[in-house]
């Protein structure tokens, strides 16, 4: 049963106070630099392209470095697992020279609980917490089970120690992580955060969806509720605006704030990251639970979240003096890793012997033609007096318009494009409460001492 004290610091008593305050507790000029989807599949540190240069120097410069990983790293000639049926939408897959690529690049910490984490099996996400490990990159959001995966996984900097605690609220049923029970072993997988979907409608809508379901035969009871019918396997319910509710699993809330308490008491600064593709891709607003429940964590200790997964922008709010990020979009759209897996070759209608690797995913990435999905921000964060002084926004763009094999390798824009991202950024933040200045092609956020 969930304590309903579990997400409230204030109400644990002073044995919290002793074992560790949820305050920020990093050195003067401590910087973190964040960014959202990182699909890559090849090292490009090489590229001479003078955009990417200035890009992984800002990555460079910052403490710690955040990305969500949404790939997984082997060599197909001597891997020996398989591709699942149950994929993220794309086998995303990368050469094993990426994990000394990132780490060149400047990225030290990285999200791994998403849609993708188990598109190649154990044995993907197994070879893929090896390069990582070997490559110095700290990593969490996986593991060999629940408690494994949902652990905060920590990086020493010269100005704190860091905490990362990464969560997904998308992701295949069957990559989900489990804890030991009785004689039934753990589980490997991701850390979830289950979602119960309901579709919110008018009370005349709702009559009609009644009707439907009142003359389809069913094996299944269905409770007699004024508000709420249940229709095929989808709950309707009556509200005040058309849309999409989501209510969060209590388990698995709980669950994730005793991780954040436990990460910020062994840690300076605590990083809480969530991949979630809801209510959909089409959406530039968060679901209606993310925002109490990116409050909760911070209220537990996360001196920061970091939303991603949707492959645009939303909006940025600042609570009690921590960032919130509720997507930072993609990074990087680099989708050359092969080979792609039988279903997606049929789920697009596509056939092996006839059409490529890359005609599969030209015919999977149709739906992402619009500009947003191809523009995004590099948020630098910095704090002075263990406060956020600063947050400084630098426009990107990937390449929307390059050939497939050259696409999808971020570059710092200016002038007129570099002000209508941070135009859109401005929009989408506007209903949190936050102003973004524009100086010199770079949105910039500064509070003062006082800054609620």
């Amino acid at each position: 049963m969930e304590n309903e004290n579990d997400g409230d610091p204030a109400q644990q008593g002073a044995g919290y106070d002793i074992v560790g305050s949820i305050a920020t507790n990093v050195e003067d000029g401590f910087t973190m630099a964040a960014v959202g989807d990182l699909i890559v599949s090849r090292a490009v540190t090489k590229s001479q392209d003078s955009g990417f240069g200035a890009v992984v120097k800002v990555l460079r410069d910052a403490d710690v470095t955040f990305g969500n990983l949404e790939v997984n790293i082997f060599d197909i000639r001597s891997f020996n697992g398989s591709p699942q049926a149950e994929y993220g939408g794309a086998y995303h897959l990368s050469l094993p020279e990426v994990g000394p690529d990132l780490k060149a690049m400047g990225f030290n910490i990285v999200g791994r609980a998403n849609n993708h984490s188990l598109d190649w099996g154990v044995e993907g996400m197994r070879e893929t917490s090896r390069v990582l490990d070997q490559n110095g990159i700290i990593h969490a959001g996986v593991g060999e089970n629940l408690a494994q995966a949902g652990a905060a996984r920590f990086f020493e900097t010269a100005r704190g120690r860091v905490a990362l605690l990464s969560c997904a609220s998308t992701f295949k049923p069957m990559a989900r992580a489990g804890d030991p029970a009785g004689e039934a072993p753990g589980r490997p997988g991701l850390n979830a955060l289950r979602l119960t979907q309901s579709i919110v409608v008018s009370p005349e809508m709702l009559e009609n969806v009644r009707l439907i379901s009142s003359v389809l035969p069913t094996d299944i009871p269905v409770p007699k509720d004024p508000n709420k019918v249940a229709l095929a396997g989808t709950a309707y319910k009556v509200g005040d605006k058309v849309g999409y509710n989501f209510e969060p699993d209590a388990r698995d809330i709980a669950d994730i704030l005793r991780n954040v308490r436990r990460g910020k008491q062994f840690s300076d600064f605590c990083i809480v990251t969530n991949h979630g593709h809801e209510p959909g891709n089409w959406s530039q607003e968060p679901p209606d639970y993310e925002q109490s429940f990116a409050h909760r964590l911070i209220d537990a200790g996360a001196d920061a979240y970091i939303g991603h997964g949707p492959h645009q922008l939303r909006g940025i709010e600042i609570y009690k003096g921590r960032p919130i990020f509720y997507s930072l979009g993609n990074f990087f759209q680099d989708d050359l890793g092969t080979p792609s897996g039988a279903e997606m070759f049929d789920d697009y209608a596509k056939d092996p012997r006839v059409d490529t690797d890359a005609e599969v995913k030209v015919a999977e990435m149709a739906g992402y033609s619009d500009p947003v999905f191809w523009e995004s921000v590099i948020a630098v964060s910095r704090f002075e007096q263990s406060q956020l002084a600063e947050l400084r926004l630098y426009p990107i763009e990937l390449g929307r318009l390059r050939r497939f094999a050259n696409r999808g390798i971020p570059g710092l824009v200016a002038t007129q494009q570099a002000r209508a991202i941070l135009d859109r950024l401005q929009t989408l933040s506007k209903p949190f409460g936050t102003q973004i200045a524009i100086e010199n092609d770079v949105g910039v956020i500064r509070l003062g001492p006082t800054s609620p």
